[in-house]
């Protein structure tokens, strides 16, 4: 015998079934075919990763917003090893000579940042030649007394990796010790400290500590500093051993990141520009949103996550970016531009490009190699 059911009953049913489908995880062949074409974009766009960066002035095409790219093109080769993707990163990393935009004794993050790619092209081919600048750096860094270097938050997800890939070819407690100092130092130290226990964010350096207030009265917390500095703990955590002295350390704050983010993601999956704030510049932000994406898959993946916790946050964010972000070429809407705040790059639209568009890729990128190992496998 049918029963009969409400309007708004039969309603909420279709609405709660509409919430499931969206929050179910995507198959891989999607989300390798989005990756895919916001990376065939790029490529396309800048058919010579030699060719310098030319925005108001040329740039060489090894500073950090090329290297961020970089990340996300060995993050896609990893699960989807095309010949071309590694040509590409080879020919520019062979092209820069496997070196930094001011040499061996350069200790600003942003100019090393592309030595993590370095290291990852090194593990493929084994030529230890490619690590000679990268290892004359680090010597220099972890043999010097500073450990204020790191004192912005990006700084820490261009530099930190660096050190913990190198604690992984190594096994370095020396270095292992010194990203440690380096990291506390911009955690606990820098403008009284830059991590706020209270919110599990970061501000993005010390201008905007408190006292600093947004409009609303809300501390500033920018979501691609937060979006850097929880990237930075998932690369940190890919690479040292479970014996790590500070791993657990690591661990917690990440997990405490992973609560901060969860209690202010936009009803469309997104996160505004200034996290607590949507009065300024408030609205769907690509980076912000596809390095949290990165974040949370990939700790749901290891467990150090709760799936029933997290998963419905990651699916409902990913399935913002694929359908909002994505124009018909490849390029990338809602990409907040170069800058230190809410406020700069901006506005960031559907219709809108930002200064740099290589960084804002490699994010997208990031986000979907670790959605894609979560992803449904294909039926034979």
């Amino acid at each position: 015998m049918l029963r009969k059911v409400s309007i708004g009953a039969a309603l909420g049913l279709v609405l709660s079934a509409v919430g499931m489908r969206a929050q179910e995880t995507p198959k891989c062949s999607d989300v390798l075919e989005a990756a895919k074409k916001v990376n065939a974009y790029f490529m396309k766009t800048n058919p010579d990763p030699r060719t310098p960066s030319f925005v108001k002035r040329m740039r060489p095409s090894h500073i950090w917003t090329r290297g961020v790219y970089y990340e996300g093109l060995m993050a896609l080769y990893e699960i989807h090893p095309l010949e071309e993707y590694y040509d590409y990163a080879y020919t520019w990393a062979d092209f820069h000579k496997w070196g930094f935009r001011y040499g061996d004794t350069d200790r600003n993050a942003d100019d090393y940042c592309c030595a993590q790619t370095y290291i990852d092209l090194y593990r493929l081919d084994g030529d230890v030649s490619h690590l000679r600048h990268t290892k004359t750096l680090m010597n220099m860094l972890v043999n010097t007394p500073q450990t204020q270097d790191w004192y912005w938050v990006d700084a820490i997800q261009m530099g930190m990796p660096v050190f913990a890939k190198m604690v992984a070819e190594t096994g370095s407690k020396q270095i292992s010790e010194k990203m440690w100092q380096m990291y506390a130092a911009t955690r606990n130290k820098i403008g009284g400290g830059l991590f706020s226990e209270k919110h599990g964010l970061w501000y993005r350096d010390a201008a905007f500590v408190p006292p600093y207030k947004e409009v609303n009265g809300q501390p500033c917390f920018w979501s691609r500093g937060n979006g850097w500095a929880m990237a930075t703990l998932v690369r940190v955590l890919m690479e040292i051993p479970e014996n790590d002295a500070h791993r657990q350390a690591y661990v917690a704050d990440f997990q405490a990141m992973a609560k901060g983010i969860l209690k202010c993601q936009r009803k469309d999956g997104f996160w505004n520009a200034s996290m607590l704030c949507e009065e300024n510049y408030g609205g769907m932000e690509t980076t912000g949103t596809s390095l949290f994406v990165y974040s949370l898959a990939w700790g749901i993946r290891t467990g150090l996550l709760p799936e029933k916790e997290y998963k419905t946050a990651m699916l409902k964010a990913w399935d913002g970016l694929v359908k909002n972000s994505i124009r018909q070429n490849g390029s990338l809407a809602y990409v907040q531009g170069t800058g230190s705040k809410p406020s700069d790059g901006q506005p960031a639209t559907a219709t809108s490009t930002p200064d740099f568009e290589d960084y804002g890729i490699g994010c997208f990128l990031l986000a979907a190699s670790e959605v894609y190992k979560l992803s449904q496998p294909e039926e034979k």
